[in-house]
């Protein structure tokens, strides 16, 4: 009986489970914690795999590994594989000029046509054009780029500064669609050059069930980015939508065809099956609420009994929680604001709504750009440590027009990761059940939508 293990290597921290290869089975799991802030040390990441990897009883044993890893991040290698910087994380904003002077030189169409997606800050292609601007010297010395996952899954491969063969870099199509320098027709290299200043050594784009090596007995699977993985651990299918709550918000669909929006809201990511991942993100969702609950002096219980104790709309008490920036809309330098506060409806029950009502109304919007594009939402999967909240699972019920399902807890990125561990070694995907916490029928209340989209207007035009 073969045992897989999955890694989801995310901002805040490194998941891992080992998993049953047939059944689906979670046998074991471990984690390690990241450090905070958006520019983070590598070394930090791989330290931190090693310590969950051991949380999880270690390696003795695993047939198959793969990662799984938070999207975008800069890891910029010099020729004899060492990091040269810190690298720049998604939710690092000081790109966004970067973003705009690649927007302003190619064009968004031609950005979309080429690569699926219209840069902002979050891509590593305008990441790679602030090191060129910010840091001339040290983007000279740049031989090879990878992003999280990537670079994990060359350490685990037995490759580094002690054995530093670049060419053994590898991916797969979801992380490497979040580049914005590559697209339908493989890298584009124009592009990378023209926001590096030079061509560099890319990850190989190993097909879904391509295996990246063989190391110490070990098969690596591809890996994927993020929202790939928790697709793949949900068996998440066209006609899905999931939103995940998480450090960011994120709202992605399944679909055959490839999306390519010039409005740059909707990015034409890929997903790990050969199908696309057509895919809105906000910067702010759980911290969000972390931060309100300490300002209520709640816990998130509390927190929750508060917000159901509200009226839908918080009597007009709206957040507009735009904390750190924002990238849907794209205000990176955008702040968060409150208002319709009157002495009659200035509660904490309000406050504590107004701030889940704010976040989902963003992702909801997010989902009404993806519809734009002639997708079809049947069902809602609610994902992420804040659906668990049943204010959150219940208000998104009164803020989205579909079903919301709520699976059962998981850690959805490190089981897809797993899944795709187990299929690289069957030959062919596998499939694993998913269990179902709860399903909310949809009692929409449009009012909450309008009221936030005019606060949300008011902040974005002031």
């Amino acid at each position: 009986m073969a045992h897989v293990l999955g890694v989801d290597s995310s901002t805040q921290s490194c998941k891992v489970v080992v998993v049953d290869a047939e059944s689906g089975t979670v046998l074991r799991s471990g984690r390690a914690a990241h450090p905070e802030g958006t520019e983070v040390d590598p070394e930090a990441w791989w330290v931190a795999l090693q310590a969950a990897i051991a949380d999880a009883g270690g390696l003795d044993g695993i047939s198959a590994v793969a990662v799984g890893g938070q999207q975008h991040g800069m890891v910029a290698l010099d020729a004899d594989g060492h990091v040269i910087r810190p690298a720049l994380l998604w939710n690092d904003t000081r790109s966004a000029a970067a973003a705009t002077d690649l927007v302003s030189e190619v064009g968004a169409s031609e950005y979309a046509a080429r690569t699926g997606v219209v840069p902002v800050a979050s891509f590593t292609a305008t990441k790679l054009r602030w090191l060129r601007d910010a840091e001339p010297d040290a983007a000279a010395r740049v031989a090879a780029v990878a992003l999280p996952h990537d670079w994990l899954t060359w350490r685990l491969r037995g490759y580094g500064p002690d054995n530093p063969d670049l060419e053994a870099l590898t991916t797969d199509r979801s992380d490497a669609s979040g580049t914005a320098y590559w697209g339908p027709d493989g890298y584009d290299r124009d592009l990378l050059t023209r926001a590096l200043g030079h061509d560099a050594i890319l990850p190989r784009v190993l097909g879904p069930l391509e295996s990246a090596g063989t190391h110490d007995g070990i098969v690596f699977a591809p890996g994927a980015g993020d929202n790939a993985g928790a697709a793949l651990g949900l068996g998440a299918r066209p006609g899905d939508v999931v939103i995940s709550l998480g450090t960011s918000g994120t709202v992605f669909a399944v679909t055959d065809e490839p999306i390519a929006d010039p409005s740059g809201t909707v990015a034409g990511f890929a997903d790990a099956t050969g199908r696309m991942l057509p895919l809105v993100a906000t910067l702010n969702a759980a911290r969000v609420f972390d931060v309100v609950a300490q300002l209520l002096e709640a816990d998130h219980d509390e927190f929750a009994r508060l917000a159901l104790k509200a009226s839908p709309g918080a009597d007009g008490v709206v957040l507009v929680p735009w904390f750190e920036g924002e990238r849907t809309p794209d205000l990176p330098d955008a702040q968060a604001s409150l208002s319709g506060l009157t002495l009659a409806n200035t509660t904490r029950a309000n406050l504590a709504r107004a701030a889940i009502e704010g976040v989902l109304c963003g992702l909801a919007n997010g989902l009404e750009a993806i519809r734009t594009l002639g997708v079809a939402p049947e069902r809602i999967l609610l994902i992420g440590g804040a659906a668990a909240n049943p204010a959150v699972s219940g208000i998104a019920a009164q803020v989205f027009d579909r079903d919301v399902v709520v699976p059962a807890p998981a850690e959805y990125v490190a089981l897809g990761a797993a899944r795709q561990a187990a299929s690289v070694l069957a030959g062919a995907w596998v499939e694993w059940p998913v269990d179902t916490k709860r399903t909310i029928a949809a009692a929409t209340v449009p009012d909450i939508r309008a009221q936030y989209d005019r606060a949300a207007t008011r902040r974005a035009e002031g």
